[in-house]
């Protein structure tokens, strides 16, 4: 059981279908969180519309911050997560999200044969509308 509580894995790749599903409806421009671990997406401005897959252990809140932080700047931030809604990066940042989407059952990762320890979220942070800001809201 202990697999269901650790973090062993960090990255686990996006579905194809998950990720094209997302794409239709939000047309990404730009991946802060791509298989190149040289490159890093937090110290970067993201683009209009970003999908973020962040690595699972101890630095997902750092992600989830940057992606709230983007939001506010009048961005589209999808994220796929796990769903560790007693997480205080969760209660902190999510539950700030536009939508959550919960993903039924269990997602198959990097098509592996086996499904993920755990269940999954799609995290939605959409800017808010300029009338809002005008206010001050």
């Amino acid at each position: 059981m202990s697999v269901h509580f650790s973090s062993q894995r960090l990255n686990w790749k996006t579905p194809k279908a998950v990720y094209q599903t997302l794409d239709a409806e939000f047309q990404f421009d730009f991946d802060p969180c791509p298989s190149n671990p040289q490159f890093d997406g937090l110290s970067r401005e993201w683009g209009l519309s970003n999908f973020v897959n962040p690595p699972y252990g101890r630095e997902i809140i750092k992600w989830i911050r940057k992606g709230f932080e983007e939001s506010q700047k009048g961005k589209t931030v999808v994220f796929l997560v796990p769903s560790r809604t007693d997480a205080a990066w969760w209660q902190d940042y999510c539950m700030k999200s536009s939508e959550i989407r919960f993903i039924r059952g269990r997602l198959k990762f990097d098509d592996q044969k086996n499904s993920a320890p755990f269940p999954s979220a799609i995290v939605i942070f959409n800017p808010r509308p300029p009338a809002e800001k005008e206010r001050g809201g």
